[in-house]
C-alpha cells in the first residue's frame, strides 16, 4: 500500500477549498460575513497549525503570475457586469473616484508613509500606489451583480464601486512605475518624471485602451455578428471563451508596451456594448466568476498563512497605523471629496467613499514592484507586512459591515419617494 504524501494532503485541502467556494458565499448572503473573510481565517488557522506557507517575499515571481492571474479574470467578469454604457455622465461617480479620489489617497498615504515611517519619497509612494487599487470582488454585497437587459437597474453605489476597480487596477501602474524610476534615480533629482509622464502615463494608457477597443470590437463581431454560424461563438454559448478574451486582450497589450490590466477591461465593456442584451453575456460572466473565485480562495489561503507566520510578527505599530489610516480616514475622505458636487446623495457617497476594498490587485503590484527593481529589497518584509495587514483589515471591516449597510440602503432607497 502507498504511503501518505504531501500531495494527497494537497489535493485534499483544494478539494475541500473548491466545495467551499461554491457553498459559503450561499451561506454568507445578505449576513455580516463574507467568504474571503472565512477563507482567510482558514489560511491563518492553518499557518498557526504548522501547515507549510508561502512567503512572498521569498516567492515573488510566482507570487505576481498567481495574483496577475487572479486580477485579469476578475476584470473580465467586472466589465461584463456593467450594463450601463460607457460615458461622462453614466459613469461620472467613478471619473470622479479615478480622477479626484485616487490621486488625493495615494499623495496622503505617500505623506502619512514617509511621516510614520521614515520611508524616503520613492519607498513611500510605492508604498501608496500598491494601495491605490481597490477590490470590490472581496465583498459581493458593494459589486454590481450578473448582467441584465436594463441600463438602468445598477444603484449608484454597486456600479460607481465596481467600474472604479475596474480601471483603477490599471490606473495604478504609472504610480507604481513612478515609485520605481525614483527610487532608480540619484538622490534628489526628478529627471525620470518627464519621460514617466510621456511614456508611462499618456503612451501606455493609450495603447492599453486602444487595444482594449480593438480586441473587444473584434471578439464581439466574432461572437455575435460573424456570418460562418462556427465562429460566431454566442451561438454556442461556452463560457470559457471568456477566458481566451481575457488572454488575448492582456497578452496583446503587454506585447505592445500597453497596460493589460485596462484593455481587459475595457475589452470586456466593448464586448458588453456590442450587443448589450445578449445572454450570452450572463453565461461569460458566469464562468469568470467562478474561475475568479477558485483564485481568490486560493490566493486568501496563502495569505492568510502567511500573516500569522511572517507577516503579523513583521508588522510595527506604525505600519499598522498607515494600513488603520488608509481604510479608516483616508479613502472615506478622498472619496467624499471625489463625489462631492456629483449626483449622489449623502448616504450613497459615504457608502461609495468607505467601501474602497484593498485586495488581491495590491498584492500583484508589490510582487511587481519587488520583481522588477532591487532598491526596495531592504524594506521588502515591512512593505509585505503593511500591505498584508491592510488587505487583512480591509476585508474583514468591510465584509463583516457590508451587507448590512448595504441592506440599510437598499431599504432606504425603496422607502424614499421616487423623484418626479
Amino acid at each position: 500500500m502507498c504511503g501518505v504524501t504531501l500531495s494527497d494532503a494537497v489535493y485534499l485541502a483544494a478539494g475541500i477549498g473548491a466545495l467551499g467556494a461554491a457553498v459559503v458565499p450561499r451561506v454568507v448572503f445578505r449576513r455580516p460575513l463574507s467568504m474571503p473573510m472565512l477563507f482567510l481565517a482558514a489560511g491563518m488557522l492553518a499557518g498557526l497549525s504548522a501547515v507549510p506557507t508561502v512567503d512572498p517575499v521569498r516567492s515573488g515571481p510566482w507570487v505576481e503570475h498567481a495574483t496577475e492571474l487572479c486580477v485579469i479574470v476578475s476584470l473580465m467578469g467586472a466589465g461584463l457586469a456593467l450594463n450601463r454604457p460607457v460615458g461622462l455622465r453614466g459613469w461620472a461617480g467613478a471619473w470622479r473616484l479615478l480622477g479626484i479620489g485616487m490621486p488625493l489617497t495615494i499623495a496622503a498615504t505617500t505623506a502619512a508613509s514617509a511621516l510614520l515611517l521614515g520611508w524616503p519619497f520613492a519607498w513611500a509612494l510605492l508604498l501608496a500606489a500598491v494601495l491605490s487599487p481597490t477590490d470590490p470582488v472581496l465583498a459581493a454585497e458593494v459589486r454590481v451583480g450578473e448582467p441584465t437587459d436594463d441600463p438602468d437597474d445598477e444603484d449608484e453605489v454597486r456600479f460607481s464601486l465596481t467600474a472604479e476597480a475596474g480601471l483603477n487596477d490599471g490606473l495604478a501602474f504609472p504610480f507604481v512605475l513612478a515609485a520605481l524610476a525614483a527610487a532608480a534615480a540619484p538622490a534628489g533629482t526628478a529627471g525620470w518624471a518627464a519621460d514617466w509622464f510621456l511614456v508611462d502615463v499618456l503612451v501606455r494608457i493609450s495603447v492599453g485602451v486602444a487595444v482594449g477597443v480593438v480586441t473587444g470590437r473584434a471578439l464581439g463581431w466574432m461572437f455575435f455578428r460573424a456570418r460562418p454560424r462556427a465562429l460566431r461563438l454566442s451561438e454556442h454559448m461556452e463560457g470559457f471563451v471568456a477566458i481566451g478574451a481575457t488572454f488575448v486582450a492582456y497578452g496583446a497589450a503587454e506585447l505592445a508596451r500597453g497596460y493589460g490590466f485596462l484593455a481587459v477591461f475595457v475589452t470586456a465593456c466593448t464586448i458588453r456594448a456590442a450587443e448589450r442584451d445578449h445572454g450570452y453575456h450572463k453565461v461569460l460572466h458566469g464562468f469568470t466568476e467562478q474561475i475568479e473565485r477558485l483564485l481568490t480562495v486560493f490566493l486568501l489561503f496563502l495569505l492568510g498563512g502567511y500573516l500569522v507566520t511572517r507577516g503579523l510578527p513583521s508588522l510595527t505599530w506604525r505600519g499598522a497605523l498607515v494600513g488603520v489610516l488608509l481604510v479608516l480616514v483616508v479613502r472615506p475622505a478622498a472619496g467624499w471629496a471625489g463625489l462631492l458636487g456629483g449626483g449622489t446623495g449623502p448616504r450613497e457617497r459615504l457608502v461609495t467613499a468607505v467601501y474602497g476594498i484593498r485586495g488581491i490587485g495590491s498584492l500583484f503590484y508589490l510582487a511587481y514592484a519587488l520583481g522588477h527593481s532591487g532598491h526596495f529589497a531592504a524594506y521588502a518584509d515591512q512593505l509585505w507586512a503593511v500591505v498584508s495587514f491592510t488587505v487583512f483589515l480591509s476585508v474583514f471591516l468591510h465584509g463583516a459591515t457590508a451587507a448590512p449597510v448595504i441592506q440599510r440602503l437598499d431599504r432606504l432607497r425603496r422607502s424614499s419617494p421616487a423623484p418626479p
